[in-house]
């Protein structure tokens, strides 16, 4: 067993018991959808392109979510996460639309759990063509 799985899931506890949902209570389905529809469709505008889940391991997303930096630290990925930037997109993002009213803990570890799923070390490593 390599030593990044206890890393990972330490990592992931962590993660969650900060947004106060369970694992179990995680749905990497709604993260997948919310994934690909709005972060990936964001990123595949940008000269960085779109970005797989595969990309990166369990600990290598754990570590990202948990530092809370996006775009080389010039931002946060919660905001991305959050009902308010939810609300500025939802007339253009289905998706947004959709989970509007979702808690952004709860959308947090959804997203959260499609990453672990689909990481280069996950049940099934994802990629979002």
């Amino acid at each position: 067993m390599s030593s990044f799985v206890p890393v990972a899931i330490a990592s992931i506890a962590v993660l969650l018991a900060a947004t106060s949902v369970r694992a179990d209570e995680a749905d990497w389905k709604r993260g997948r959808i919310y994934y690909r529809s709005v972060c990936t469709s964001c990123h595949a505008a940008e000269p960085v392109g779109s970005i797989s889940p595969s990309t990166r391991t369990k600990a290598e997303w754990a570590a990202y979510l948990k530092a809370d930096r996006h775009a080389a630290g010039k931002d946060t990925v919660s905001r991305y996460l959050s009902q308010a930037y939810r609300a500025e997109i939802k007339a253009t993002n289905k998706a947004a639309e959709k989970f509007a009213d979702l808690p952004d803990a709860q959308l947090t570890a959804d997203v959260a759990a499609f990453l672990m799923r689909g990481a280069k070390d996950g049940d099934e490593p994802a990629s979002c063509n």
